[in-house]
This record gives structure tokens, sequence and C-alpha cells, in this order.
């Protein structure tokens, strides 16, 4: 393995190599893995034995259609089939979200999964990188990033909860109002694809208030959750009207019969299944006890199933992933290519005891050597052509400023893309916003976002030089404030002016219920809607979909239980994240 290590990295487009492509340059057994983030305590060994011995009749088949196999899913989560999509794993989804329901325009924070910036660059969309900042522990401050999203006119938002690679977590009641205030977006997409790992609150998932939505999706994993990652299956919750917009794009046969097979025996494991993630909890608290007492590695908070370290000053991550590999047969994750992060940081996944006491021992032996005096992984020399620390979506998103292949095929033809900036040179990163004023502090006493992070840079709406896009007129937007929040003054109105006919007045506008909802006089809605290509005015709510008195008035939609799945089974979760046991 040793010989192959640094050619299995460079031969692949993703961020490390398959454990398929490890095992076959070893003697037949795969490393330790802290790189894919799954749940190490389920499937049981009682389940794996049973798919075993029905793998014949799985592989050989042809698997129910993805109607029959959602349906079974929506009855253990207590969920509305008509409000739920199911693919091929979450990337298929992600996938189809970009092409039917992102127009133009996407904002993210950055680092996280690179999916939410990579699929709509390479569709030709401009993303909107909002970074975290190392300085404030990776926190994303929720009206900051509202104020970004306002200021850059952006049409979709999405939110990792948690984040990955961070592990960073928003309370349910924050991002609720999130929603709200960003109800006038084209779409708000809730990527909760690692919230079955988070105890910091019981009831965290937003599913309930998604299907009330008309512009809202909740992502949700089923491979992470349970283990099962060469299972390819996920689902998305949202209103009927965009759950069916998807769906509708699927292939019918779009489920593997293992995916299949695992839903339906789920039903008879929900109390193993409570304990698995129960166990994961505790394991993640050891583990950063344990990495937290290596000098100079510092462990950010995590509410998934993984950790986010830093490396001490003086140690390159590409240089501790090999000699981990090599020398110990433990796969890490490097997490230069991440769009937002460096070479100095590690994403290790959390794993049994026994596997983190090797993790601890490889890593003091990596870093400190024998007796820990002294970095023995020294960052790599200039020009080293496998290092991940400068990635090429990073390079493309250098060079573009997050306008995506159209862009970059703009500049290669040597016309430039319409409003770019000069690049910078290759290399260097993630370009750095205008410095632009924010609030003083975040929310919840957290370090605010420095100035420089809430303006990125870029073509779109209101940028001089595109031709065809109209320019905003200034005028006020609405503005995302945690609560408690004072309510605020009445604005004074002018002296009425008498009319002939005084009980004719305007229709009030329709607008969001909560406290940020834009005012009706500065965001009237037009006489005539724009047409669906066009750009959707600042302040009017997303097109399509259904109202939440709409949907509460749906046949067959009724509240989720307060806990549990069907039947007599103890213990299950609901899709909401109720009935929890620890």
């Amino acid at each position: 393995m040793a010989d192959n290590v640094t050619s299995l990295f460079r031969s692949t487009t993703a961020h490390s190599p398959s454990m398929a492509a490890l095992t076959r340059e070893s003697d037949g057994a795969g490393p330790v893995d802290f790189c894919i983030p799954c749940n190490p305590y389920f499937p049981t060994p009682a389940m794996f034995e049973d798919m075993a011995a029905r793998l014949r009749d799985i592989i050989t088949y042809y698997p129910s259609s993805a109607d029959t196999i959602t349906a079974e899913l929506c009855s253990l989560l207590r969920l509305p089939p008509q409000c739920v999509a199911m693919g091929n794993g979450s990337t298929e989804l992600i996938t189809w979200i970009d092409h039917l329901l992102v127009r133009e325009s996407l904002a993210v924070p950055v680092p996280t999964f690179g999916r939410w910036t990579d699929q709509p660059m390479e569709t030709g969309k401009r993303v909107d990188m909002f970074p975290l900042q190392e300085a404030g522990g990776f926190a994303l401050d929720l009206a900051q990033y509202a104020e970004f999203i306002r200021a850059r006119g952006t049409r979709v938002a999405v939110i990792c909860n948690p984040n990955n690679p961070d592990g960073g977590f928003l309370h349910k009641h924050a991002i609720v109002q999130f929603m709200d205030a960003m109800a006038d977006l084209d779409l708000v997409v809730v990527d909760e694809s690692f919230l079955e790992f988070a105890d910091a609150e019981n009831e965290p998932s937003v599913v309930q208030e998604a299907m009330l939505r008309p512009n809202v999706i909740v992502l949700r994993s089923l491979g992470k959750n349970f283990g099962l990652h060469g299972i390819r299956f996920g689902y998305l919750v949202a209103n009927p009207a965009l759950a069916g917009k998807v769906r509708s794009m699927l292939p019918k046969w779009n489920l593997n019969s293992f995916a299949e097979h695992v839903v339906f025996m789920l039903k008879e494991h929900g109390a193993e299944y409570a304990q698995s993630l129960h166990q994961v909890r505790r394991d993640r608290m050891d583990m950063s006890g344990q990495l937290s007492s290596l000098p100079g590695l510092t462990v950010y908070p995590s509410q998934g199933n993984f950790l986010f370290v830093r490396l001490p000053v003086g140690a390159e991550g590409t240089v501790v992933r090999d000699r981990m590999l090599t020398e110990h047969r433990i796969l890490v994750r490097e997490c230069g290519n991440k769009i937002g992060s460096s070479s100095r940081f590690l994403r290790l996944v959390v794993r049994p005891q026994v596997d983190v006491r090797r993790l601890v021992t490889g890593l003091e032996q990596v870093l400190y050597g024998t007796s820990r005096r002294g970095a023995a992984a020294p960052e790599q020399a200039p020009g080293t052509g496998y290092s991940s620390g400068t990635a090429a979506v990073d390079r493309l998103v250098s060079r573009t400023n997050g306008a995506g292949m159209r862009g970059l095929a703009a500049q290669a033809t040597g016309a430039g893309a319409p409003g770019l900036a000069a690049a910078p040179s290759t290399g260097t990163g993630m370009p750095l916003p205008a410095a632009a004023s924010a609030p003083a502090a975040g929310a919840g006493g957290r370090m605010p976002v420095p100035a420089a992070a809430s303006v990125v840079t870029g073509v779109g709406a209101g940028v001089p030089g595109v031709p065809g896009v109209p320019q905003p007129a200034a005028q006020p937007v609405p503005q995302f404030v945690p609560q408690p929040m004072p309510q605020p003054a009445p604005v004074p109105q002018p002296m009425p002016v008498p009319v002939p006919v005084p009980q004719q007045v305007p229709e009030p506008v329709p607008q969001p219920a909560q406290p940020f909802a834009p005012a009706a006089a500065a965001y009237p809605v037009p006489a005539q809607a724009p047409p669906p290509t066009g750009l959707t005015p600042p302040g009017v709510p997303a097109r399509g979909g259904l109202t939440a008195a709409q949907v509460r008035g749906t046949d067959g939609l009724s509240a989720a239980p307060a806990t549990g799945w069907p039947g007599p089974q103890p213990a299950w979760p609901d899709a909401a994240g109720m009935g929890r046991t620890g």
C-alpha cells in the first residue's frame, strides 16, 4: 500500500480513494476508516446475517417501484408520502434540486458538503459563498447570512445542520425564523443529513415546518444514519407541489433491491437503531476528549458523527494523511479540497474507543515523533503536485468568482465574463470579499463574522456591466434578527387624503407572518407576475407550491404523532427526531 498511496489520491476526482480501491492495493483488508461518516453500530450483526442469507434473491430480481419503497419508509417516519421523494443517495436529490429549482443563484456557507458548491457551478449557476470564520469556531450567524443573501440578491439559500465538516449546529427555532425571513426566495434548503446524531435538542428537525411552507425543502440521509453508504438512498421532505416536482423526474426504479430490503426490515430493529445513535453520541464525547489532549491540536464542537480538527502549526494535512495510511493503516479525511478550508484541517469520523486509541497513538507518532519533540510532519514543499490544499474547484471559484463553468468558458475565449474582477493567481484560494458593515456581535454572543465576510464579489443581479440584468432600486429589505427582539416602533404614516369613497382601499400585499416580513408599501406586487424564467422581484413570495392553509387541508396530511414509529416497536425516533433515548 505504501508505494501506491500517492497515485491513489492523484487518480481520483473525489477527496479520497474508495475503500474498494484501498482494499485492492492492500493484502485484502482495508484500513481503519476515519474518513467516511457512517454509523459504526448499525446495522446489527443479525441484520447483516439476514442480508447475507437473502443475497441471491436481493441481487437477482428487480426491486419494487420507488413509490412502494417510499410508502414503506413514510409509514415508519409517519410522513405523508406526497411530501416525500426518495433518491439514489442525497447527491441524486441535490442534482435534481439544482436542475429543477435553482434558476440563477444559490447561497451556501463554506466550508460545507462539496456538492452544494460544485453542482450548481457545473450547471452555470452563480454560487454565493458565505465564509465561516475560523476565529469564530466556524459558527454560522444566521443574521449575517441573511444580510449576505440580501446584499447579493441570491434566490436560493442552503443551510446544512449539522454542517459538514465542522459539525456546527443551529437550533430549530432559529432555522424556522430564518425560513420565514426568506419566504420571498425561490427556495430554502435545509440539509439534515447528519441530524440524527445530534443531541443538543430533543426535536431539532424542521421537516414538519417544511411541509407547511411553499419554498422549503429538507434533505435527509439514510446511508449515513444506518451505516450503509454503499446502499445509495436518501429522501427529501417538502410541500406536495415541490416534492411532487422532484419525484416526477426520478426514474421508476431509481432505488435498488438492497435499499428496499433494508427499508422493509427497519421496523423490526427500532430499538437497536436508537441504541446505536446513543452510542455514537457517547463515543463523540470520548473521542473529542482524547484528541483535545494532543498538544497543538484544536478540536471544534460538533453535533455530527465526526470531529473537525486543526493540526498543530507546521503540520500539513496531506503528509499526515499519507503517513497515517501507510504507517498505521488509518484513513483520515484531509480537508484541503473543501472550499473555505485548508490542508491544516482533518475531519475524523467518530468510531469505537478501541479504534480511537489506535488513531491517537498514530497521530502522536506522526505529529510529534516518539518523544513529542518537534513535528514529524513538516509542511509540503511548494509545487507538490498532488496536494489538495488548492483543489481544482477552489481554483475555479477564484478565477470566476463563483460564476461557474459559464464564466470560465468566457475567459477561455478571451472575452472575459461580464462583471468579473481580475482573477487572482492560481493557488490563492477563495477570493476575499470587499469590506462591508456588519453587526457588532453575533447571535447568542458568538464572535461576529469580520466585515469582509458580509459580501462576496461576483456577477449577478444589480452588478454593473451585466447586460440584460435589471438593477435593483435602493430600498429596504427584510432583515433577519434572532429572537428575542423588541417589536419595531410603528412607522409614522402620512396624513390621510380624503377620497370620495373611503371604503375602497387597495388589497393588502400577501406577506410572511413573521416580524421580518417586507412592508407592503416597499414591495408592491406587480399587476402581472413576471414570466417563470425571469428574476423574482425582492419581497415577492416564491411562485408555485401550496400555502400552509392549503397544505393543512390536503387529504391525507395530518400532524405527526408526538413520539415513536407505528406499532409496538419502541424507541424509534420519528422524522423530527422525537422519542430519543439519549
